[in-house]
């Protein structure tokens, strides 16, 4: 019995049975960390302004409102919201990523993503492998979990790079050139659920606590030291709309901390 002992175990430590399972922070196919700032290439009326009450982009990025969609956008108040302790509502999970900024990317344990705004000072937690507490509340943030999804070939190069930047830019193309330097090394998938009600856009386009927000982000870098950062988010709400809003948001990563500013909310 001692020499099945002996054999057995190491044989059982070499096929890795009592391995620590990777946590997402040593998964990470490509490294999301540091300072990015917004780079506004598209929606520019809709981003930079906040747009007349009742525009929701008929004709020119239109959010596909339906009736009672309709109805609650041409009823914003935002002296009402600033009344009722509500000027942050454009700031929630299905709309803080288009409000123009800076934001701050950390891991805060090795399975948690902290994503820090400077626009409206919030911040999202990105939860890998788990679920949404029981009975939890909904919240402007609400419940985000996160997974990595791998492209067909393996991880690819890792990431790098770094730039400078203001508090936003207004470039005139949305996408970094194809290159070696910039093939996709992993897609991060965000699917954000338990929100309180928001808006999709300052002038109170609206999303309900119904919405379910799913993301991918993925980095690149260039070959001329630019890293970037490209967010795809699609908003799906059976309350407000009648079909999914998809919008692209991009960001370009800084070499430090410079130009960080935390602001209050802005209902207007």
């Amino acid at each position: 019995m001692r020499i099945t002992r002996g054999v057995l175990i190491p044989t059982l430590l070499a096929g890795g049975i009592f391995a620590q399972i990777p946590t997402a922070k040593q998964q990470a196919p490509e490294d999301l960390t540091g300072t990015w700032v917004s780079v506004v290439t598209e929606g520019w009326r809709y981003r930079m302004i906040t747009p007349p009450k009742g525009d929701y982009g008929v004709g020119t990025w239109p959010v596909p409102l339906n009736a009672e969609g309709i109805r609650a956008t041409n009823e914003w108040e935002p002296a009402k919201d600033e009344a009722t302790g509500e000027a942050c509502k454009a700031y929630g999970g299905g709309g803080i990523m288009r409000i123009p900024g800076r934001v701050r990317i950390t891991w805060q344990d090795e399975n948690t993503l902290k994503v820090e705004f400077d626009a409206g000072t919030q911040t999202r937690l990105f939860h890998f492998g788990g679920t949404p507490p029981a009975n939890i509340q909904p919240s402007l943030q609400g419940y985000s979990a996160a997974s990595w999804e791998m492209p067909a070939g393996g991880r690819g190069a890792p990431a790098g790079g770094g730039g400078g930047g203001t508090g936003f830019e207004i470039a005139g193309t949305p996408r970094p050139v194809n290159g070696a330097q910039n093939q996709r090394a992993g897609t991060l998938k965000v699917v954000t659920t338990h929100l309180k009600p928001g808006y999709l856009r300052k002038n109170g386009v609206p999303y309900s606590a119904s919405a379910t927000v799913t993301e991918y982000l993925n980095r690149t870098n260039e070959s001329n030291g630019e890293s970037w950062l490209f967010d795809t988010t699609i908003v799906e709400d059976t309350v407000y709309l009648q079909g999914p809003f998809i919008t692209s948001e991009n960001f370009k990563h800084q070499a430090d901390n410079a130009g960080w500013a935390p602001s209050a909310c802005e209902a207007r």
